[in-house]
């Protein structure tokens, strides 16, 4: 799966579209924490949750917890338009 697909998948509204890869990369790294940065790469290269659990050494809840909060944040106005194309 490209990290497109994936953004489109977990953004509910995207009106524009996206920056290439590199600057997707650079724009999550930057705005996002590092558990957070890592549990999206790893779920890109689809990886089994208990795998990632255990990368991440978190437990079922802080592990939903990331989960949560990197989705929110993806899904923050502020951030989508940063991952965006200027129109």
């Amino acid at each position: 799966m490209t990290i497109y697909n994936m953004l489109k998948e977990d953004i509910k509204v995207l009106n524009r579209d996206l920056k290439s890869e590199d600057e997707i990369i650079e724009i999550l790294k930057k705005r996002l924490t590092k558990k957070e940065f890592k549990y999206y790469m790893m779920r890109l290269e689809s990886v089994d949750k208990e795998i990632m659990m255990k990368e991440l050494k978190s437990d079922a809840e802080r592990f939903d917890e990331i989960e949560k909060t990197t989705i929110k944040k993806l899904n923050a106005e502020k951030l989508k338009y940063e991952l965006s194309t200027r129109v």
